[in-house]
């Protein structure tokens, strides 16, 4: 079996008559496509609809090549780190680097399958993956890979391009969540708040995209200037402190605030005024998404790579162990990734963010002895003033590392040759072809090492009456912050010192009131008094 989801495409339209989506700013169209004789076809390949495309849109092929979705490479401008896709190591299925004939099907691009691709070929951009609204259309890899994993995309219909073309519009929910929903190689896999049952939610699993509220597009919030999107998992603003700018939206964040505001809460009445008082301290997505994985369909917490390569009769299997809310079966075991947990309806753990991501890459060096190792950790802490509470999903995995050098490797999954683990299983030989691929050092003694992952949780925002309360945190027992070091919670801590003298406090001004009313009445002249 393959590592993606096959059933991930093509993705249908949410329903035949789907109400408009919102898509923010870029609302509205000027052109009815399917009157261009360009796009009337035939078309020989993707890349033909590329260039007629690019025949209007002149300068859209030197924008998009500026967009992560096509570099997949980012430099974090304040560790100096190279990140994106095409480089680091991630804890579900490893490592894109190497394996680009299966992962790079979710490029968007055509025919990456190695280092040969040429990123400066305007040709090779896919528009129709973010722009047809058929459902008709699809991708698969780039390169055979072993006979089990090709087998599984044999047989599909052929792709109506000059249909496909003729229908683009403004990227949809389903055009995004082709990709973004099967992250981590299936559905809702690796970010738990980003699922199929987004395609066409109800507004109790989401309130900005469900159908029945706003109905929102991905592009209402994450909006685009010269195709490149705000908001990044790399370079998160974990607090916004500018608020929604003017004239109105901002377009360069992702931002609650920069369309809600600094004080997003009425204040109508001293709750209100509370509320937006725990702005500076609290993401809005703590208390406005009570819980992840919603909608019925689960996500991975946790995944064993150290049980991955047993066979039956000399053939990989697999094994489904889990039926999720929507009474869909989920595989629990699978020869070409280990075992798996599933979770849904998931509390978030909580703490402080200030935005900024700590990776672990393949040149990381670490104590090979180390109990566990974050894949992709976070910093922040109450006293920097850049920091809030935000809410997280945790992600463990067993997985191989280099026991010699102490370093993650690059594992080659996917291929058609010998060494490809998606095939022979042999993982010894697949991580010295990974790490030999790309000139790196390999001890040649690999072992596994326990890591984690954390995932800033964003999305499934519940209705106002849905998010939590003050029980919630300032309670004795079960605090939804129980977990948050660094400060004083009234009703979650208990000192002595301050209880006694909070109480004082209170009856002190009560017993004032109650003296000060009590002079006012007897030290007024009888014929005054009422």
């Amino acid at each position: 079996m393959a590592g993606a989801d096959a059933g991930s495409w093509p993705t249908p339209p949410a329903s035949d008559a789907p109400r408009p989506q919102v898509s923010g700013p870029l609302s509205g169209g000027t052109a009815d496509h399917t009157k261009f004789e360009e796009l009337a076809g035939p078309f020989a390949d993707g890349s033909e609809v590329t260039q007629a495309c690019l025949g209007c849109h002149t300068e859209t092929g030197e924008h998009f090549m500026q967009n992560i979705h096509w570099t997949w490479s980012y430099t974090d401008p304040n560790t100096g780190q190279q990140l994106g896709k095409k480089y680091l190591i991630n804890n579900f299925c490893t490592n894109a680097r190497g394996n680009e004939g299966m992962c790079a099907q979710c490029h968007a691009g055509y025919g990456w399958k190695d280092e040969s691709f040429d990123f400066t070929d305007e040709s090779k951009i896919d528009c129709l993956v973010c722009h047809e609204t058929t459902g008709t259309y699809y991708k698969t890899p780039n390169s055979k890979g072993s006979p089990a994993c090709s087998v599984m995309f044999e047989g599909k219909p052929p792709i109506d391009l000059a249909a496909a073309a003729q229908s683009v519009d403004l990227p949809q929910r389903a055009n995004c969540g082709a990709c973004h929903f099967m992250g981590g190689g299936g559905d809702n896999v690796k970010h738990g708040d980003l699922s199929s049952a987004l395609k066409e939610p109800p507004r109790s699993l989401d309130v900005h995209m469900g159908v029945d509220g706003l109905n929102f597009a991905c592009t209402a919030c994450h909006v685009t200037n010269k195709h490149i999107w705000a908001g990044s998992r790399y370079n998160v603003v974990a607090k916004d402190t500018e608020g929604t700018g003017l004239p109105g939206q901002r377009t360069d964040v992702a931002t609650c605030e920069s369309c809600h505001g600094l004080a997003p809460h009425p204040v109508s009445s001293l709750a209100g005024f509370k509320l937006n008082d725990h702005v500076q301290s609290i993401a809005c997505q703590t208390c406005h998404i009570p819980a992840f994985a919603r909608g019925g369909v689960a996500t991975i917490v946790d995944w064993d790579w150290r049980t991955a390569g047993r066979t039956r009769d000399g053939e990989g299997f697999h094994e489904e162990g889990y039926i999720q809310g929507n009474g869909e079966h989920r595989y629990t075991y699978k020869s070409i990734k280990g075992d798996f947990t599933y979770d849904e309806n998931i509390v978030p753990e909580y703490a402080w963010f200030d935005g900024q991501m700590v990776y672990t890459t393949i040149d990381t060096e670490f104590d090979p002895q180390a109990d566990i190792i974050e894949i992709n950790g976070f910093s922040g802490s109450r006293e920097d003033g850049e920091s809030r509470i935000w809410p997280f999903k945790r992600m463990h995995t067993w997985q191989p590392f280099d026991k010699g050098h102490g370093t993650l490797v690059y594992t080659h999954l996917w291929g058609e040759d010998e060494a490809a683990y998606w095939g022979n299983y042999d993982m010894a030989a697949a991580i010295e072809k990974g790490m030999a691929d790309f000139g790196l050092d390999y001890s040649g003694d690999y072992g596994f090492i326990e890591t984690l992952s954390w995932w800033p949780i964003t999305h499934m925002v519940a209705p106002k009456e849905q998010a939590l309360g003050c029980g919630d945190c300032h309670t004795p027992g079960n605090s939804r912050l129980a977990s948050v070091e660094g400060i004083y919670l009234p009703g979650r801590d208990r000192n002595p010192w301050l209880d006694g003298i909070g109480t004082i406090l209170v009856f002190g001004t009560l017993a004032g009131i109650l003296i000060h009313a009590l002079v006012r009445i007897f030290s007024k002249p009888k014929e005054a008094q009422h």
